[in-house]
């Protein structure tokens, strides 16, 4: 793993588009779906009650993903329009050196809003992102909650309304679980996954794929620190260790690329390397 790297202003570069505001369809109210059993609180350390949340800012870094962005877009606005109607959403997509036409295809979503950073560091371009959706909003930081995936991700309908759900309720950080996309598996290798895996009982491991958190918790343990991987895990643990209340859910469990070479040198895709190791001629069948 490499080691984290100081910011400088030599290697960030934040690049602000101003658009309108994302505008959501808004679906009516559905179930609530299938229980949360069990919401595995890891620490109480909020006051209660809690503030309901009113505002929703859905941060998303992009290293070249001209090739799924699109259908990650296209899942996160579906979430967003499932929110009651005064829940507002904030979309913002950071383009972090991207080299590809990943912000064209950005472009083609209305409201969407975009940040450009260089650097190639996912830290960096997800505490990028939170600024710029903290800097849009005025409402309170106790009443907004930050929703954080991957472009290379694909979010389930109750996405959002479930985190919410969960926020007002208490938690002050949800932690998801997610799948490999099961295109980018080996049929043996999709079994021995899900085999892993226990519906209802989810794991607790941190991704930044899957993971939200109040925004004033947010600010207290420190935000994202500048590392090239694993940033979302040490922004749980200074959470953690701040007192914050954190919950573990599958109900949100989200789509993410099986691809055994990442944007960053570890991260999801090197776990998957590293569980599933191919031969050359496993590779290529």
């Amino acid at each position: 793993m490499d080691a984290p790297r100081a910011a400088s202003p030599v290697d960030v570069h934040e690049v602000h588009h101003a658009r309108p505001a994302v505008q959501v369809a808004r679906h009516a109210p559905g179930p609530a779906g299938t229980p949360l059993a069990p919401a595995a609180p890891v620490r109480r350390g909020r006051r209660a009650p809690v503030a309901p949340v009113a505002h929703v800012a859905v941060v998303i870094p992009a290293h070249d993903e001209e090739e799924l962005v699109g259908r990650c877009l296209t899942s996160v606005l579906d979430a967003a329009s499932r929110l009651p109607a005064h829940v507002t959403v904030d979309v913002v997509v950071v383009l972090d050196g991207c080299r590809d036409a990943t912000a064209a295809v950005v472009a083609r979503f209305p409201g969407v809003r975009t940040v450009e950073t260089r650097g190639g560091n996912v830290g960096r371009a997800r505490a990028a992102g939170v600024r710029a959706a903290l800097a849009a909003t005025r409402l309170p930081a106790d009443r907004t909650w930050l929703a954080c995936t991957d472009a290379d991700s694909q979010v389930p309908a109750c996405w959002l309304t479930e985190q919410v759900r969960l926020a007002d309720a208490g938690a002050d950080v949800v932690v998801g679980t997610v799948r490999p996309d099961p295109r980018d598996l080996l049929p043996h290798e999709e079994q021995a996954w899900r085999a892993t895996r226990v519906p209802g009982r989810p794991n607790g491991h941190v991704h930044g794929a899957n993971l939200g958190v109040r925004a004033d918790v947010y600010r207290a343990a420190g935000g994202f620190s500048p590392q090239r991987e694993h940033e979302d895990v040490a922004l749980v643990a200074a959470l953690r260790s701040a007192g914050a209340l954190v919950v573990a859910t599958d109900v949100t469990d989200v789509l993410t690329s099986g691809r055994r070479v990442g944007r960053s040198p570890g991260g999801y895709a090197g776990f998957l390397a590293q569980r599933f190791p191919r031969t050359a001629v496993a590779a290529a069948d």
